[in-house]
């Protein structure tokens, strides 16, 4: 079992940059791919960028590829999300999840993954 925390949201500025973490417990943290999603008011969860459990194979959507960055250090259990260029549309709660298995498209999508955090809130003013 695998224990996600999200940190590092706030209040960022149009074209500013900001970078998420998410800390996770569980001695099996390395077996795990990590996805990052997020979620605007009145809207359905987005996925934003997943990462495999050896950090050598990413995904992005195509709102974010270019912007944001997926990282992970497995010695300190902590998935990364550098997040630049930011935009007022990228105002969302961001939740980290995790899921254990085949690395593939398919972990574009929220049914996909075991574990959730509770989310980190980035606000980005214009």
């Amino acid at each position: 079992q695998v224990q996600v925390v999200e940190s590092g949201g706030g209040l960022v500025q149009a074209g500013g940059s900001r970078r998420l973490s998410c800390a996770a417990s569980g001695r099996t943290f390395d077996t795990y791919h990590m996805g990052w999603f997020r979620q605007a008011p009145g809207k359905e969860r987005e996925f934003v960028a997943v990462i495999s459990w050896r950090g050598d194979l990413t995904y992005y959507s195509d709102g974010v590829k270019g912007r944001f960055t997926i990282s992970r250090d497995n010695a300190k259990n902590t998935v990364y999300l550098q997040m630049n260029s930011l935009k007022p549309e990228d105002t969302a709660v961001y939740y980290c999840a995790a899921d254990r298995g085949v690395f593939g498209p398919h972990l574009r999508t929220t049914y996909e993954y075991d574990y959730w955090g509770q989310g980190t809130q980035v606000t980005v003013s214009s």
